[in-house]
Protein backbone atom coordinates (compact mmCIF):
# COMPACT_ATOMS: atom_id res chain seq x y z
CA UNK A 1 0.00 0.00 0.00
CA UNK A 2 1.43 3.34 -1.12
CA UNK A 3 1.53 5.77 1.75
CA UNK A 4 0.27 9.43 1.37
CA UNK A 5 2.92 12.00 1.34
CA UNK A 6 1.75 12.93 5.42
CA UNK A 7 2.51 9.41 6.12
CA UNK A 8 5.52 9.36 4.68
CA UNK A 9 6.22 12.80 6.55
CA UNK A 10 5.58 11.80 9.85
CA UNK A 11 7.44 8.17 9.48
CA UNK A 12 10.46 10.12 8.25
CA UNK A 13 10.29 12.54 11.29
CA UNK A 14 10.01 9.54 14.00
CA UNK A 15 12.49 7.97 12.29
CA UNK A 16 14.79 11.74 12.27
CA UNK A 17 13.87 11.85 16.10
CA UNK A 18 15.25 8.52 16.76
CA UNK A 19 18.12 8.74 15.15
CA UNK A 20 18.92 12.12 16.63
CA UNK A 21 18.60 10.64 20.08
CA UNK A 22 20.36 7.54 19.48
CA UNK A 23 23.59 9.93 17.55
CA UNK A 24 23.16 12.77 20.35
CA UNK A 25 27.22 12.90 21.48
CA UNK A 26 25.88 13.76 25.32
CA UNK A 27 23.91 11.66 28.14
CA UNK A 28 21.60 13.97 29.44
CA UNK A 29 18.77 12.13 27.26
CA UNK A 30 20.01 8.46 27.73
CA UNK A 31 17.74 6.25 28.39
CA UNK A 32 18.35 3.63 30.95
CA UNK A 33 21.75 3.44 29.96
CA UNK A 34 21.47 2.87 26.55
CA UNK A 35 24.23 4.96 24.93
CA UNK A 36 27.00 3.66 27.39
CA UNK A 37 26.28 0.12 25.98
CA UNK A 38 26.23 2.11 22.80
CA UNK A 39 29.44 4.58 22.91
CA UNK A 40 30.98 6.30 19.94
CA UNK A 41 34.58 4.40 19.28
CA UNK A 42 37.15 6.21 18.23
CA UNK A 43 40.62 4.47 16.66
CA UNK A 44 44.09 5.14 18.15
CA UNK A 45 44.59 8.35 16.08
CA UNK A 46 41.70 10.18 17.85
CA UNK A 47 41.94 8.73 21.12
CA UNK A 48 45.47 7.02 21.52
CA UNK A 49 46.20 3.13 23.00
CA UNK A 50 48.66 0.88 22.64
CA UNK A 51 51.50 0.50 19.79
CA UNK A 52 53.55 -3.02 20.21
CA UNK A 53 56.30 -4.03 18.25
CA UNK A 54 56.87 -7.77 18.25
CA UNK A 55 59.82 -9.59 16.84
CA UNK A 56 60.66 -13.14 15.73
CA UNK A 57 62.70 -15.10 17.98
CA UNK A 58 63.21 -18.76 16.61
CA UNK A 59 65.17 -22.04 18.22
CA UNK A 60 68.58 -22.26 16.97
CA UNK A 61 68.68 -23.67 13.69
CA UNK A 62 65.23 -22.30 13.23
CA UNK A 63 64.33 -19.65 10.36
CA UNK A 64 61.52 -17.33 9.75
CA UNK A 65 60.13 -17.17 6.44
CA UNK A 66 57.15 -14.97 5.16
CA UNK A 67 54.87 -17.54 5.10
CA UNK A 68 55.56 -17.94 8.92
CA UNK A 69 55.77 -14.49 9.49
CA UNK A 70 52.02 -14.03 7.62
CA UNK A 71 50.32 -17.00 10.15
CA UNK A 72 52.18 -15.16 12.86
CA UNK A 73 50.39 -12.67 12.40
CA UNK A 74 46.78 -13.76 11.53
CA UNK A 75 47.00 -15.67 15.05
CA UNK A 76 47.64 -12.24 16.65
CA UNK A 77 44.80 -10.68 15.23
CA UNK A 78 42.56 -13.20 16.56
CA UNK A 79 44.06 -12.78 19.56
CA UNK A 80 43.36 -8.96 19.56
CA UNK A 81 39.95 -9.62 17.99
CA UNK A 82 38.93 -11.65 21.22
CA UNK A 83 40.17 -9.25 23.32
CA UNK A 84 37.10 -6.61 22.43
CA UNK A 85 39.81 -3.75 21.06
CA UNK A 86 37.69 -1.86 18.33
CA UNK A 87 39.94 -0.96 14.86
CA UNK A 88 43.44 -2.70 15.62
CA UNK A 89 45.74 -3.00 13.44
CA UNK A 90 48.62 -5.75 13.03
CA UNK A 91 50.72 -5.32 10.49
CA UNK A 92 54.37 -6.95 9.53
CA UNK A 93 57.43 -5.64 9.01
CA UNK A 94 60.55 -6.22 7.51
CA UNK A 95 61.23 -9.76 7.60
CA UNK A 96 60.84 -10.71 11.14
CA UNK A 97 58.70 -7.63 12.91
CA UNK A 98 55.17 -7.41 13.45
CA UNK A 99 53.83 -3.91 14.87
CA UNK A 100 50.28 -4.44 16.95
CA UNK A 101 48.26 -1.23 17.50
CA UNK A 102 45.63 -1.07 20.23
CA UNK A 103 43.46 1.93 20.73
CA UNK A 104 41.90 2.24 23.97
CA UNK A 105 43.51 -0.54 25.84
CA UNK A 106 42.96 -0.28 29.47
CA UNK A 107 45.14 -2.83 30.81
CA UNK A 108 49.01 -2.89 28.30
CA UNK A 109 50.37 -5.33 30.62
CA UNK A 110 47.84 -8.01 30.08
CA UNK A 111 47.32 -7.13 26.11
CA UNK A 112 51.76 -7.64 26.15
CA UNK A 113 51.65 -11.41 27.85
CA UNK A 114 48.13 -12.50 25.67
CA UNK A 115 50.07 -11.32 22.23
CA UNK A 116 53.50 -12.54 23.24
CA UNK A 117 52.17 -15.97 25.17
CA UNK A 118 52.27 -19.50 22.89
CA UNK A 119 49.49 -20.92 24.48
CA UNK A 120 50.20 -24.54 22.43
CA UNK A 121 48.49 -27.01 24.06
CA UNK A 122 49.55 -30.82 23.47
CA UNK A 123 47.96 -33.96 24.88
CA UNK A 124 51.08 -36.59 25.61
CA UNK A 125 51.54 -39.88 25.75
CA UNK A 126 53.09 -40.99 29.80
CA UNK A 127 52.85 -44.81 29.36
CA UNK A 128 52.25 -45.51 32.72
CA UNK A 129 53.56 -42.73 34.33
CA UNK A 130 51.57 -39.85 35.33
CA UNK A 131 53.86 -36.70 35.49
CA UNK A 132 53.46 -34.36 38.36
CA UNK A 133 51.49 -30.89 37.65
CA UNK A 134 54.73 -28.54 36.47
CA UNK A 135 57.25 -30.70 35.05
CA UNK A 136 58.95 -29.00 31.46
CA UNK A 137 58.75 -32.17 29.15
CA UNK A 138 59.88 -32.32 25.91
CA UNK A 139 57.34 -33.69 23.08
CA UNK A 140 57.46 -34.87 19.88
CA UNK A 141 56.60 -31.46 18.30
CA UNK A 142 59.56 -30.08 19.98
CA UNK A 143 60.59 -28.49 22.84
CA UNK A 144 63.22 -27.73 25.11
CA UNK A 145 63.12 -29.12 29.27
CA UNK A 146 64.97 -28.43 31.63
CA UNK A 147 68.78 -29.62 31.23
CA UNK A 148 67.27 -31.37 27.86
CA UNK A 149 67.74 -30.78 23.90
CA UNK A 150 65.58 -29.48 21.22
CA UNK A 151 64.90 -32.57 19.69
CA UNK A 152 62.95 -32.50 15.51
CA UNK A 153 59.35 -32.08 15.78
CA UNK A 154 57.91 -35.20 14.44
CA UNK A 155 55.08 -35.76 15.02
CA UNK A 156 52.29 -38.59 13.45
CA UNK A 157 50.39 -38.89 10.44
CA UNK A 158 47.28 -40.78 11.14
CA UNK A 159 45.82 -42.72 14.55
CA UNK A 160 49.15 -42.81 16.79
CA UNK A 161 50.26 -46.18 18.16
CA UNK A 162 52.57 -45.16 21.30
CA UNK A 163 55.36 -47.06 22.19
CA UNK A 164 57.88 -45.85 24.54
CA UNK A 165 60.71 -43.51 22.91
CA UNK A 166 64.38 -44.55 22.57
CA UNK A 167 64.73 -41.31 24.52
CA UNK A 168 62.53 -41.57 27.80
CA UNK A 169 62.61 -37.48 27.75
CA UNK A 170 60.86 -37.45 25.01
CA UNK A 171 57.08 -37.99 24.64
CA UNK A 172 54.94 -38.82 21.66
CA UNK A 173 52.13 -36.10 21.19
CA UNK A 174 48.32 -37.21 20.64
CA UNK A 175 46.55 -34.25 19.71
CA UNK A 176 48.01 -30.62 19.79
CA UNK A 177 46.17 -26.95 19.63
CA UNK A 178 45.97 -26.86 15.87
CA UNK A 179 43.48 -29.84 16.44
CA UNK A 180 41.37 -27.50 18.59
CA UNK A 181 37.72 -26.52 16.91
CA UNK A 182 36.89 -24.46 20.09
CA UNK A 183 37.78 -23.82 23.37
CA UNK A 184 36.03 -22.03 26.88
CA UNK A 185 36.01 -21.56 30.33
CA UNK A 186 33.30 -23.32 32.23
CA UNK A 187 32.69 -25.37 35.57
CA UNK A 188 32.66 -28.75 37.16
CA UNK A 189 30.21 -30.71 39.21
CA UNK A 190 32.66 -29.24 42.25
CA UNK A 191 32.30 -25.45 41.01
CA UNK A 192 36.32 -25.86 39.96
CA UNK A 193 37.31 -24.09 37.12
CA UNK A 194 37.89 -25.90 33.67
CA UNK A 195 38.75 -25.16 29.97
CA UNK A 196 36.54 -27.05 28.18
CA UNK A 197 38.15 -28.06 24.39
CA UNK A 198 36.24 -29.41 21.24
CA UNK A 199 38.22 -31.21 18.68
CA UNK A 200 37.94 -31.17 14.72
CA UNK A 201 36.38 -34.47 13.38
CA UNK A 202 39.80 -35.91 12.04
CA UNK A 203 41.56 -35.10 15.63
CA UNK A 204 38.12 -36.62 17.65
CA UNK A 205 39.10 -39.58 15.34
CA UNK A 206 42.64 -40.13 16.63
CA UNK A 207 41.74 -39.05 19.78
CA UNK A 208 39.23 -41.77 20.49
CA UNK A 209 41.26 -44.82 18.82
CA UNK A 210 44.04 -43.21 21.70
CA UNK A 211 42.12 -43.17 24.43
CA UNK A 212 40.54 -46.71 23.40
CA UNK A 213 43.42 -48.59 23.63
CA UNK A 214 44.59 -46.69 26.96
CA UNK A 215 42.01 -47.31 29.33
CA UNK A 216 43.04 -47.19 32.77
CA UNK A 217 46.40 -44.92 31.95
CA UNK A 218 47.66 -41.56 32.54
CA UNK A 219 48.42 -39.30 29.75
CA UNK A 220 49.45 -35.44 30.35
CA UNK A 221 47.98 -32.37 29.06
CA UNK A 222 50.56 -29.87 28.79
CA UNK A 223 50.57 -26.10 28.18
CA UNK A 224 53.71 -24.74 26.35
CA UNK A 225 55.90 -28.02 27.28
CA UNK A 226 54.52 -27.62 31.27
CA UNK A 227 52.20 -30.19 32.43
CA UNK A 228 48.84 -29.08 33.46
CA UNK A 229 47.35 -31.82 35.19
CA UNK A 230 47.52 -35.74 34.14
CA UNK A 231 44.58 -37.30 34.42
CA UNK A 232 43.33 -41.58 34.10
CA UNK A 233 41.84 -42.38 30.90
CA UNK A 234 38.52 -44.12 32.18
CA UNK A 235 36.69 -44.24 29.45
CA UNK A 236 37.45 -43.33 25.58
CA UNK A 237 36.96 -39.67 24.46
CA UNK A 238 36.11 -38.41 20.81
CA UNK A 239 34.97 -35.11 20.17
CA UNK A 240 35.84 -32.95 23.41
CA UNK A 241 37.74 -32.87 26.93
CA UNK A 242 38.55 -30.61 30.03
CA UNK A 243 41.56 -28.96 31.29
CA UNK A 244 41.75 -29.42 34.98
CA UNK A 245 44.29 -27.59 37.27
CA UNK A 246 43.74 -23.72 35.85
CA UNK A 247 44.47 -20.58 37.44
CA UNK A 248 41.14 -19.16 37.97
CA UNK A 249 42.10 -15.87 36.79
CA UNK A 250 43.97 -17.24 33.84
CA UNK A 251 40.95 -19.33 32.80
CA UNK A 252 39.46 -17.10 30.03
CA UNK A 253 43.21 -15.96 28.82
CA UNK A 254 44.43 -19.70 28.52
CA UNK A 255 40.95 -20.30 26.61
CA UNK A 256 41.53 -17.14 24.45
CA UNK A 257 44.82 -18.10 23.17
CA UNK A 258 43.55 -21.71 22.71
CA UNK A 259 40.92 -20.81 20.64
CA UNK A 260 43.40 -18.34 18.56
CA UNK A 261 46.10 -20.85 18.12
CA UNK A 262 49.50 -21.32 18.88
CA UNK A 263 52.31 -18.77 17.55
CA UNK A 264 53.89 -20.40 15.12
CA UNK A 265 57.22 -18.89 15.85
CA UNK A 266 58.04 -17.35 19.63
CA UNK A 267 57.53 -13.85 19.58
CA UNK A 268 59.59 -11.09 21.77
CA UNK A 269 58.48 -7.88 22.32
CA UNK A 270 61.25 -5.18 21.39
CA UNK A 271 59.14 -1.76 22.04
CA UNK A 272 55.84 -1.25 23.71
CA UNK A 273 54.69 2.06 24.14
CA UNK A 274 51.63 4.37 25.33
CA UNK A 275 50.55 7.12 22.88
CA UNK A 276 48.38 9.88 22.64
CA UNK A 277 45.97 10.96 19.65
CA UNK A 278 48.45 11.40 16.98
CA UNK A 279 45.99 14.38 15.94
CA UNK A 280 45.86 15.94 19.40
CA UNK A 281 42.30 17.26 20.33
CA UNK A 282 43.58 20.96 19.00
CA UNK A 283 43.68 19.36 15.32
CA UNK A 284 40.78 17.51 15.54
CA UNK A 285 38.40 20.54 17.07
CA UNK A 286 39.66 22.28 14.00
CA UNK A 287 38.79 19.18 11.47
CA UNK A 288 35.44 19.68 12.82
CA UNK A 289 35.02 23.32 12.32
CA UNK A 290 36.04 22.67 8.64
CA UNK A 291 33.97 20.11 7.98
CA UNK A 292 30.93 22.09 9.37
CA UNK A 293 31.83 25.05 7.06
CA UNK A 294 32.36 22.23 4.13
CA UNK A 295 28.71 21.35 4.95
CA UNK A 296 27.48 24.77 5.11
CA UNK A 297 28.97 25.93 1.89
CA UNK A 298 27.01 22.90 0.22
CA UNK A 299 23.87 23.72 1.46
CA UNK A 300 24.07 27.14 0.92
CA UNK A 301 24.83 26.25 -2.85
CA UNK A 302 21.75 24.07 -2.70
CA UNK A 303 19.67 26.78 -1.74
CA UNK A 304 20.89 28.97 -3.72
CA UNK A 305 21.04 27.21 -6.84
CA UNK A 306 17.39 24.81 -6.34
CA UNK A 307 16.11 27.11 -3.86
CA UNK A 308 12.90 25.47 -2.57
CA UNK A 309 14.24 21.86 -4.26
CA UNK A 310 17.93 22.73 -2.32
CA UNK A 311 16.20 23.63 0.82
CA UNK A 312 14.50 20.28 1.21
CA UNK A 313 18.16 18.64 0.22
CA UNK A 314 19.34 20.54 3.02
CA UNK A 315 16.67 18.80 5.25
CA UNK A 316 17.24 14.89 3.72
CA UNK A 317 21.54 15.96 4.15
CA UNK A 318 20.76 16.77 7.89
CA UNK A 319 18.55 13.38 8.36
CA UNK A 320 21.02 11.47 6.54
CA UNK A 321 23.52 12.79 8.56
CA UNK A 322 21.76 11.47 12.25
CA UNK A 323 20.96 8.17 10.81
CA UNK A 324 24.59 7.29 10.03
CA UNK A 325 25.96 8.35 13.23
CA UNK A 326 23.19 6.47 14.34
CA UNK A 327 24.24 3.02 12.37
CA UNK A 328 27.98 4.23 13.47
CA UNK A 329 26.58 3.51 17.36
CA UNK A 330 24.90 0.38 16.42
CA UNK A 331 26.85 -1.57 14.31
CA UNK A 332 29.29 -0.29 15.44
CA UNK A 333 32.03 1.69 13.97
CA UNK A 334 35.58 2.39 14.52
CA UNK A 335 35.62 6.68 13.97
CA UNK A 336 39.51 7.03 12.89
CA UNK A 337 40.84 9.81 10.16
CA UNK A 338 40.15 7.32 7.43
CA UNK A 339 36.87 6.29 8.61
CA UNK A 340 35.58 10.27 9.06
CA UNK A 341 37.05 10.50 5.29
CA UNK A 342 34.68 8.00 4.03
CA UNK A 343 31.91 9.58 5.96
CA UNK A 344 32.60 12.55 4.72
CA UNK A 345 32.91 11.23 0.51
CA UNK A 346 29.01 9.77 1.14
CA UNK A 347 28.00 13.40 2.08
CA UNK A 348 29.11 14.52 -1.46
CA UNK A 349 27.84 11.32 -3.16
CA UNK A 350 24.55 12.01 -0.82
CA UNK A 351 24.16 15.56 -2.39
CA UNK A 352 25.51 14.30 -6.22
CA UNK A 353 22.36 12.38 -5.57
CA UNK A 354 19.92 15.36 -5.27
CA UNK A 355 21.53 16.91 -7.67
CA UNK A 356 20.49 14.75 -11.07
CA UNK A 357 16.80 14.87 -9.23
CA UNK A 358 16.49 18.25 -9.12
CA UNK A 359 18.38 18.78 -12.64
CA UNK A 360 15.63 16.03 -13.88
CA UNK A 361 13.05 18.13 -12.84
CA UNK A 362 13.85 21.23 -13.98
CA UNK A 363 14.00 19.06 -17.67
CA UNK A 364 10.48 18.10 -16.85
CA UNK A 365 9.21 21.24 -16.03
CA UNK A 366 10.94 23.53 -18.76
CA UNK A 367 9.21 21.79 -21.34
CA UNK A 368 5.97 22.67 -19.87
CA UNK A 369 4.73 19.23 -17.93
CA UNK A 370 2.68 19.60 -14.49
CA UNK A 371 3.98 20.23 -11.55
CA UNK A 372 3.21 16.72 -10.18
CA UNK A 373 4.36 14.77 -13.19
CA UNK A 374 7.72 16.56 -13.53
CA UNK A 375 8.47 15.31 -9.77
CA UNK A 376 7.55 11.82 -10.11
CA UNK A 377 9.59 12.03 -13.57
CA UNK A 378 12.67 14.01 -12.24
CA UNK A 379 12.68 10.61 -9.63
CA UNK A 380 12.02 8.19 -12.15
CA UNK A 381 14.30 9.12 -14.55
CA UNK A 382 17.45 9.74 -12.22
CA UNK A 383 17.04 6.90 -10.42
CA UNK A 384 19.09 4.19 -13.02
CA UNK A 385 21.68 6.67 -13.11
CA UNK A 386 22.06 6.67 -9.16
CA UNK A 387 21.56 3.46 -8.70
CA UNK A 388 24.00 1.96 -10.90
CA UNK A 389 26.93 4.72 -9.47
CA UNK A 390 26.07 3.78 -5.81
CA UNK A 391 26.20 -0.38 -6.53
CA UNK A 392 29.27 0.47 -8.22
CA UNK A 393 30.36 2.31 -5.16
CA UNK A 394 29.21 -0.35 -2.75
CA UNK A 395 30.88 -3.16 -4.46
CA UNK A 396 33.97 -1.31 -4.76
CA UNK A 397 33.64 -0.83 -0.85
CA UNK A 398 33.18 -4.33 -0.35
CA UNK A 399 36.60 -5.57 -2.28
CA UNK A 400 38.05 -2.56 0.05
CA UNK A 401 36.79 -4.25 3.02
CA UNK A 402 37.81 -7.73 2.02
CA UNK A 403 41.36 -6.70 1.27
CA UNK A 404 42.20 -4.97 4.86
CA UNK A 405 40.84 -7.99 6.47
CA UNK A 406 43.12 -10.27 4.42
CA UNK A 407 45.97 -7.93 4.64
CA UNK A 408 44.98 -6.96 8.32
CA UNK A 409 45.32 -3.12 7.50
CA UNK A 410 42.36 -2.15 9.24
CA UNK A 411 42.55 1.37 8.31
CA UNK A 412 41.33 0.82 5.05
CA UNK A 413 38.37 -1.45 5.98
CA UNK A 414 37.07 0.89 8.19
CA UNK A 415 37.04 3.58 5.58
CA UNK A 416 35.50 1.24 2.99
CA UNK A 417 32.74 0.34 6.28
CA UNK A 418 32.00 3.73 6.66
CA UNK A 419 32.00 4.52 2.90
CA UNK A 420 29.10 1.73 2.75
CA UNK A 421 26.97 2.48 5.33
CA UNK A 422 26.92 6.22 3.94
CA UNK A 423 26.29 5.40 0.15
CA UNK A 424 23.36 3.06 1.34
CA UNK A 425 21.66 6.12 3.56
CA UNK A 426 22.48 8.15 1.20
CA UNK A 427 20.30 6.22 -1.35
CA UNK A 428 17.70 6.13 1.05
CA UNK A 429 17.42 9.77 1.98
CA UNK A 430 17.91 10.91 -1.43
CA UNK A 431 15.00 8.66 -3.38
CA UNK A 432 12.95 8.26 0.02
CA UNK A 433 13.28 11.44 2.29
CA UNK A 434 13.53 13.64 -0.62
CA UNK A 435 10.55 12.70 -2.56
CA UNK A 436 8.22 12.83 0.51
CA UNK A 437 9.00 16.35 1.59
CA UNK A 438 8.69 17.44 -2.46
CA UNK A 439 5.25 15.89 -2.43
CA UNK A 440 4.25 16.97 0.92
CA UNK A 441 5.07 20.56 -0.54
CA UNK A 442 3.33 20.43 -4.05
CA UNK A 443 0.33 18.85 -2.64
CA UNK A 444 0.33 21.68 0.44
CA UNK A 445 0.56 24.73 -2.69
CA UNK A 446 3.26 26.02 -0.62
CA UNK A 447 5.08 27.06 -4.32
CA UNK A 448 3.89 30.67 -5.69
CA UNK A 449 5.85 30.25 -8.98
CA UNK A 450 8.51 28.54 -10.78
CA UNK A 451 10.68 30.58 -9.83
CA UNK A 452 10.91 28.86 -6.08
CA UNK A 453 11.29 25.60 -7.74
CA UNK A 454 14.86 27.55 -9.65
CA UNK A 455 13.59 28.32 -12.77
CA UNK A 456 13.55 31.70 -14.41
CA UNK A 457 10.51 32.87 -16.83
CA UNK A 458 12.29 32.76 -20.12
CA UNK A 459 13.22 29.23 -19.52
CA UNK A 460 9.56 27.77 -19.43
CA UNK A 461 8.21 26.85 -23.09
CA UNK A 462 4.81 28.88 -22.09
CA UNK A 463 3.69 32.16 -20.00
CA UNK A 464 4.17 30.52 -16.51
CA UNK A 465 0.93 30.12 -14.59
CA UNK A 466 0.90 29.28 -10.84
CA UNK A 467 3.13 26.43 -9.96
CA UNK A 468 0.16 24.06 -8.69
CA UNK A 469 -0.20 20.06 -9.07
CA UNK A 470 -3.55 20.79 -10.74
CA UNK A 471 -2.90 23.69 -12.95
CA UNK A 472 0.54 23.46 -13.88
CA UNK A 473 0.28 23.53 -18.37
CA UNK A 474 1.75 20.69 -20.44
CA UNK A 475 3.99 21.74 -23.18
CA UNK A 476 2.17 23.98 -26.03
CA UNK A 477 -0.41 24.73 -23.68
Amino acid sequence: MRLRPWQSFGLIVLIALISTWIAFPGTALDLGGYKQDHPIRLGLDLQGGLQVTLQADPPEGVSVDSGTLEGTRDTLARRVNALGVSEPLVQTRGDDQIVVELPGVEDPEEAIAVLQETALLEIIATFGSPLPAGTRVNTSLGGVSEGGATPEATPASGPPEPEPPTDPNVYQTIISGSDLKNAYVTTGQTGQVLVAFELTNDAAETFFEFTSQNIGQPMSIVIDKTVISSPVINAPISTSGVIEGVNPQEAETLALQLRAGALAVPMEVVSSRTIGPSLGQTSIDRSLVAGIAGLAAVCLFMILFYRLPGIISVIALLIYTAVTFALFRLIPVTLTLAGIAGFILSIGMAVDANVLIFARLKEELRVGHKLRRAVDAGFDHAWPSIRDSNISTMITCLILYWFGQFTGATIIAGFALTLFVGVVVSMFTAIVVSRALLRLLVDSHLVPNMWWLGLERHELNSPEPPATAENAPEAGA
